[in-house]
């Protein structure tokens, strides 16, 4: 007869069933909910330095993002090239997501355990300016590393010629085309997020992450927490960029002259307000409406 191990299952027990099939919708709701109320009462500290984690993950993946499509525009159609520049940049959702860090478009879901009262205005707008300011501070320090650490100036510079043109095109824009284009971008990245927290596995987060992610940054639209570092770096790019950089560019930073904290002011402030519109309403309110009022 044989004995089983101590500590150990018998071996005619029969091993559990992991369910990897994604929650139903409602479940999924009733997931946010929870989720929302803890972050809306993390302390302070942890939350900031999470937040700090999740603006450099975005600034890296915005960086590699400008790297890889740097010169592309010589032979690739412009569509294409916006395709791979989201499919990359998803690196930092992924990165956000899978790392635990806290992220401000994300932490919009929150709303959903407000509109259920198990979390005051005061507790969200806590979370929302800790988190903000964090994204902030590490993003701007991202963009001072790659800055210090000469990373525009590969390829011949164009590198920093296509993070010069990128910003300059977001500084460009007016406050209602900013505020709306944000709108439309954190309805995705908080499609993407509500989607991870249907998603069992790791893989299977990844997989949701990457469509979204690639949907908004092709389609153009503006998120707060990348242009925390798009702008900045290309600010910096335009105050200590040797003559050479120029001179191997074929421009001045006179071409550039948009590019100042006025500007990078300018576009956060609409591009903020429209992601706390995309993700509360056209996601948050949308869902909790949909599944949780009801029960409330």
């Amino acid at each position: 007869m044989t004995s089983a191990t101590p500590g150990l299952p018998s071996p005619t027990t029969p091993s559990p069933q992991v369910d990897l099939d994604p929650l139903m919708p409602a479940a999924t709701a009733a997931k946010a909910e929870d989720i929302g109320v803890r972050k809306a009462n993390m302390a302070a500290a942890p939350m900031f330095l999470l937040a700090v984690l999740a603006g450099a993950f975005i600034a890296l993946a915005a960086a590699f993002s400008t790297t890889v499509i740097a010169g592309a525009g010589d032979f690739l159609p412009f569509g294409i090239i916006k395709l791979i520049a989201g499919i990359t940049f998803s690196l930092g959702l992924i990165l956000v997501v899978l790392g635990g860090a806290e992220l401000f478009t994300g932490n919009n879901l929150i709303a959903v355990a407000w509109a259920s009262r198990h979390v005051t205005t005061t507790a969200v707008l806590r979370n929302w300016t800790i988190v903000w300011i964090g994204n902030l501070v590490g993003a701007l320090a991202t963009a001072v590393l790659i800055v210090v650490a000469g990373q525009y100036e590969f390829g011949g510079g164009v590198v920093g010629q296509t993070a010069l043109d990128i910003a300059d095109g977001k500084v460009a824009l007016d406050p209602v085309r900013a505020f709306t284009l944000a709108i439309l971008c954190n309805g995705l990245v908080c499609l993407a997020i509500w989607l991870t927290y249907s998603a069992r596995t790791t893989i299977d987060k990844v997989v949701v992450i990457v469509p979204p992610v690639a949907a908004f940054v092709a389609m153009g639209f503006e998120h707060s927490v990348a242009n925390m570092y798009f702008i900045p770096v290309a600010i910096l790019i335009r105050l200590v960029a040797p003559e050479s950089f120029w001179t191997d560019i074929g421009s001045s930073d006179e071409a550039y002259a948009a590019l100042d904290v006025a500007g990078f002011v300018g576009n956060l402030a609409p591009v903020t307000l429209g992601n706390i519109v995309g993700g509360t309403i056209l996601v948050g309110a949308v869902y909790w409406m949909a599944h949780l009022r009801d029960i409330r």
